[in-house]
């Protein structure tokens, strides 16, 4: 189960990405954690550990192998058997990315182990928040293409499926939530339900506790974590410290030249590297992440994107910062 340095990391690693797609919601950064440690936190919580690349950990971040056992036993959804996902269209080819998935996953996680022993079994479950296979008849593409890999794309699923839980709970108007009706919609995200008369114990029961009352306890202890001043860096970004900006001039000091991304964090997109000395308006930084700061490239007031903060000098520093810059992000 994920501990309080297992969230510290995850926040690190996704609090902005999260954040910049809550607006509009209910939802705050601590709920959609509590959901990511529920649904693959004992995944992610040992993967981080082993020095992967994190969109490797991302990648591995599979599971559920339960299959049809009977009326009312086991998995009662599509697809309930290999026979049954490779029947339809592009199934085998399903089947065999989720064959792949569950073994590669299994070499790092011992309890998968019985699972990969039994080659008809293969995930159900893909991304950090779970998406489940029985979507891949409305979604194929999805599943095929891989894009629970993408951290940006298994959230979006997730607040779809939170926003039905909105929906049948009557508060798809609401603009926040307390932290027990945050668990009641997770528990209409998990099972497509709730009952009030049974409160937290709904959903997956583990042998210990149900569905609703992890999620209450994962959402209490990601309300104790604290980062402030640590940004979101990952993959070529790590190990640089978070600086928060002053709005102002810059010059970027990246030797290999720092990209411009869409959003603030390393899964967001690039199609542009901006060279050493590159001049820039920093216009916001710092907020909910001081790790990155939001430019505009022509000084004309209109936004380009995010860069990296760490890579950037302010101008009057350049000339003397120049010849020390450090390797690109």
């Amino acid at each position: 189960m994920p501990t309080t340095d297992d969230i510290r990391w995850f926040k690190q690693q996704f609090r902005s990405q999260i954040d910049a797609a809550l607006p509009g919601t209910p939802f705050d950064a601590d709920m959609i954690i509590a959901i990511a440690c529920q649904e693959t936190g004992y995944i992610w919580s040992v993967l981080r550990k082993k020095s992967l690349p994190l969109d490797r950990v991302l990648a591995l971040c599979v599971g559920d192998t339960i299959d049809y056992q009977g009326p009312g036993k086991g998995r009662q959804a599509f697809p309930r058997s290999k026979d049954s996902l490779i029947a339809e269209t592009n199934g085998r080819r399903m089947f065999d990315i989720a064959r792949a998935a569950l073994e590669d996953m299994a070499a790092y996680i011992p309890g998968y182990h019985g699972a990969v022993s039994n080659p008809n079994k293969f995930c159900h479950g893909y991304g950090v928040f779970q998406r489940d296979l029985q979507f891949f008849r409305e979604d194929p593409d999805y599943f095929l293409d891989r894009r629970y890999e993408k951290f940006g794309d298994s959230l979006a699923q997730c607040l779809g499926e939170l926003r039905r839980g909105l929906k049948k709970l009557g508060f798809e108007t609401r603009t926040s939530l307390s932290d027990l009706e945050f668990a009641a919609v997770a528990i209409a995200y998990n099972t497509g339900g709730y009952n009030p008369a049974r409160k937290l114990k709904q959903g997956f029961f583990d042998g210990e506790k149900y569905y609703g009352e992890r999620i209450f306890d994962y959402l209490t202890t990601s309300r104790g974590v604290d980062v402030a001043g640590v940004g979101a860096a990952g993959a070529g970004e790590a190990g640089a410290s978070a600086v928060a900006l002053a709005p102002g001039r810059y010059a970027v000091i990246a030797r290999g030249g720092l990209k411009l991304r869409g959003g603030p964090g390393i899964d967001f997109g690039s199609e542009k590297t901006l060279a050493l000395g590159t001049e820039l308006t920093v216009v916001t930084a710092g907020g909910t992440d001081p790790a990155w700061a939001r430019v505009d490239l022509e000084g004309d007031g209109v936004l380009d994107g995010y860069v990296f903060a760490s890579f950037l000098a302010p101008l009057d520093q350049h000339a003397q910062l120049n010849e020390h810059a450090p390797e690109p992000a």
